[in-house]
C-alpha cells in the first residue's frame, strides 16, 4: 500500500476520483451555509476581517450597576423601547439577541416581553433590573447609525472578538480564497464521483460567514490530497485535511475549532467521507482571551502546517490489522464492543456490500460502523456510534 502525499495541484482531469461511501458525514457546514442570508456570507477572508473588525472598533463595553439602568419607553411609541446607561451619550436601542440577555438576566420571559407593548415590557425589565441580584453587567454596544445594545453578560465574561479569530486564520489561509493552500472548498459531481477542488467563490459556494452574533468560517486544503492505501479496484482512498472554526463575540455560542480529513464537499456544503476529527471549544469565561492565545491558535496552526503521517499511518495500522476471519470472529468482535446484534448484521452485511468480501481488518468494521451511523436518523445516535468507530480506529494506530 503506498502512503504519500500529492502536492503537484490540480489534476489533469479536473477534479479527484473519491469514494464517499467511506467515513462520516457532517453536516454542521451545511447548516450554516443553508440559514445564512446574502448579507451574512463574504467571498474572502480580507472582506469579512474588515466587516467584523469595523464592528468592533465601533463598538464600546463597559461595567455597569443593573440598578442604574434607566429602560426608557413611551405610550405614544408602543413599539420602541430604549435603555439609558450610566455615562452614555444617548439611549441605546437593545438587537434581538441583546434583549433576550437582558431579558434573561432579570429572569423575565423574553418571548412574552416582546408581546407586550414597550411600557408596559418595560416595567417588567426595570424592576428586574432594580432587585438583579448580581448588581452588576457587562454591557457591549455599538454605533450602527444609532447607538446599539448588542450584548448584555455577566460582568466577568470573557469576550473573544470575531475579528481575532479572523486574524488567526488568516495567518494561516490568506484570503481564504487560493493564494494559500487553504481555500474555500470545491464541489462534488454525484454524478461521476469526482471532487473538482476548483470553484469560483460566490454567495452560493462560500464557506465564510459572519452576522451580527457569531462568526463562522470553513477552509479546505483540497489541491493537495494524501493518498492513504487503496479502494476495492485498486484506485487510491484520497483525503482532504479541513478544519471549521466559530464564535460569538456576544455570548451567543463558545468559541470553537474542530479539525478533520474528509473525502468530499458537496453542493449544499455536506462533508463526506470524514475521519479523525477533533474538536476544541472555549467558553467566554474571565480567562477566554489567554486561552485563546495560547491554546486555540496554536492549535490551529499547528494542525494547517501538520504532517499527515500520523494520520496516514493510523489508516495503514487498522487495514493491517486482521481481527476476524470467520463469522464467529466478526460477531464476537462487535458484540464485545458494545453493539447490539441488530447492528452487528447490519455493519457486517454493509461492508460485504460495499467491499464485496465481509470484513476483516479493524478499517473494515471501522468503515462499516460509519456506514450504518450515516442512516441512524436522530443526530444523537449517529454521533454515538461514530465516536465508537473512531475508539476503534484510534486503538488501531
Amino acid at each position: 500500500m503506498t502512503a504519500i502525499e500529492i502536492t503537484n495541484g490540480r489534476p489533469a482531469g479536473g477534479g479527484y476520483k473519491v469514494d464517499v461511501s467511506r467515513g462520516g458525514h457532517n453536516g454542521r457546514v451545511s447548516s450554516e451555509w443553508f440559514s445564512r442570508p446574502d448579507d451574512e456570507k463574504y467571498l474572502s477572508l480580507s472582506d469579512l476581517h474588515a466587516s467584523v473588525k469595523g464592528r468592533a472598533a465601533r463598538s464600546k463595553t463597559r461595567t455597569v450597576e443593573s440598578a442604574a439602568i434607566r429602560v426608557e419607553a413611551h405610550r405614544d411609541d408602543p413599539e420602541r423601547l430604549a435603555l439609558v446607561l450610566p455615562d452614555a451619550e444617548a439611549p441605546v436601542a437593545p438587537t434581538h439577541w441583546s434583549f433576550s440577555q437582558l431579558a434573561s438576566l432579570v429572569s423575565a420571559p423574553a418571548a412574552y416581553l416582546r408581546q407586550l407593548p414597550a411600557p408596559l415590557a418595560g416595567i417588567n425589565l426595570q424592576y428586574g433590573l432594580t432587585n438583579h441580584r448580581a448588581e452588576q453587567v457587562k454591557t457591549m454596544e455599538v454605533a450602527n447609525g444609532r447607538t446599539e445594545l448588542r450584548a448584555v453578560t455577566g460582568p466577568d465574561y470573557g469576550r473573544i472578538y470575531d475579528h481575532e479569530l479572523v486574524s488567526a486564520v488568516q495567518r494561516i489561509a490568506g484570503d481564504g480564497v487560493g493564494d494559500t493552500r487553504w481555500k474555500v472548498p470545491g464541489v462534488l459531481d454525484w454524478s461521476t464521483g469526482i471532487y473538482d477542488p476548483m470553484v469560483d467563490v460566490t454567495k452560493n459556494t462560500t464557506t465564510l460567514y459572519a452576522s451580527d452574533r457569531d462568526v463562522f468560517l470553513f477552509l479546505v486544503d483540497d489541491r493537495n490530497p494524501i493518498e492513504a492505501g487503496t479502494l476495492p479496484d485498486g484506485s487510491p482512498d484520497l483525503f482532504f485535511r479541513g478544519f471549521y472554526c466559530w464564535n460569538s463575540e456576544v455570548g451567543a455560542k463558545t468559541l470553537g475549532i474542530a479539525s478533520f480529513y474528509l473525502r468530499a464537499v458537496c453542493q449544499n456544503r455536506n462533508l463526506w467521507g470524514v475521519e479523525d476529527f477533533q474538536e476544541i471549544t472555549i467558553r467566554h469565561s474571565k480567562y477566554a482571551a489567554n486561552r485563546f492565545a495560547h491554546e486555540a491558535a496554536p492549535a490551529l496552526a499547528n494542525f494547517a502546517d501538520s504532517s499527515p503521517q500520523p494520520f496516514i499511518q493510523g489508516i495503514r495500522s487498522a487495514r493491517e490489522r486482521i481481527v476476524a476471519r470467520s463469522d464467529d470472529d466478526r460477531t464476537d468482535f462487535l458484540r464485545k464492543r458494545g453493539f447490539s446484534k441488530a447492528e452487528t448484521g447490519k455493519i457486517v452485511e454493509t461492508v460485504l456490500a460495499e467491499e464485496g468480501r465481509p470484513p476483516e481488518s479493524v478499517f473494515d468494521f471501522v468503515q462499516g460502523i460509519t456506514a450504518v451511523a450515516r442512516s441512524k436518523p436522530q443526530q444523537d445516535a449517529r454521533l454515538t456510534m461514530e465516536t465508537r468507530a473512531k475508539k476503534l480506529l484510534e486503538a488501531a494506530a
